[in-house]
């Protein structure tokens, strides 16, 4: 069976024990070992099973603690809008101009309403794209992961729901085209969701949307170069798979890892 295989097996099994009300929001899941051996796949085929259903933000990792049926604000599954995907067939241009419709406006309401919690998500989301440069699938679902971490700071339930939709979405059309990206695009792409996280943190509400804007708009016009050139994104070779990632030069202070905000112990996920 195929690696992608493996993970719709996960996806499906947990999937059924939520169907099942065997698992409920604030309820952990099986560690790796025991899901392996319950579902007959390898503990690799686990973990990618597990980043696919965080992506789609059917369970969330906690560090040190395992993984969990989150209990925030309620998700909207995409099937509905992935039906009507495949019968009226969405462009990338339709999915970027409803995202931007959006996240654009979560970006500025964020930049006024994110707590710090919110914030020490945010960063670590944007973290977590530096460290997984070298690692498409991973970086995918920590863009994910922020941009739905940007919804949950715009604290309107409605927006929230809908960004995680369209978000399932779109992880879903875009796991399998991923490593086309260049290194120079996971770059900059990591690049504009550190502005957006600053802009944020600042409570700079317009610099946020425009951050947000130039973002998906980029996103977008590096998605349209790599289906011009899908055997070498942007004229770049493959990066060879054992390659180490590049360590990015420090322009400021805050081009390291995006601090924590001050006075708070590290929350745990």
């Amino acid at each position: 069976m195929t690696q992608e295989g493996s993970t719709d097996q996960v996806v499906a099994f947990v999937r059924d024990l939520i169907d099942r009300g065997r698992l409920r929001p604030g309820d952990r899941l099986p560690a790796e070992r025991e899901l392996a051996t319950r579902i007959g796949v390898s503990r690799p085929s686990v973990r990618a099973g597990l980043h696919a259903l965080a992506a789609m933000g059917v369970v969330k990792s906690r560090h040190g603690s395992g993984t969990y049926i989150p209990d925030g604000p309620p998700s909207l599954g995409s099937e509905p809008l992935s039906f009507l995907a495949a019968l009226h067939g969405f462009t990338r241009e339709e999915m970027y101009e409803a995202r931007r419709i959006l996240e654009v406006e979560a970006a500025g309401l964020a930049a006024e309403r994110a707590t710090s919690d919110h914030l020490a998500t945010l960063a670590e989301e944007v973290a977590g794209l530096f460290a997984n440069r070298d690692n498409p699938h991973l970086f995918l679902v920590h863009d994910i992961n922020f941009h739905r971490g940007v919804a949950e700071a715009a604290k309107n339930p409605i927006v929230g729901a809908l960004v995680g939709m369209v978000s399932a979405l779109y992880y879903e059309r875009r796991r399998g085209a991923v490593e086309r990206a260049s290194d120079s695009d996971l770059r900059d792409a990591a690049e504009a969701h550190r502005r957006i996280y600053q802009a944020i943190r600042n409570r700079d509400s317009e610099r946020a949307r425009r951050a947000m804007n130039d973002h998906l708009t980029q996103a977008a016009r590096y998605q349209a170069q790599e289906l011009d050139d899908p055997a070498g994104a942007a004229g770049e070779a493959p990066r060879p798979p054992a390659a180490a990632p590049k360590k990015d030069k420090p322009r400021d202070k805050e081009s390291e890892k995006p601090e924590r905000p001050p006075g708070r112990r590290r929350r745990s996920h």
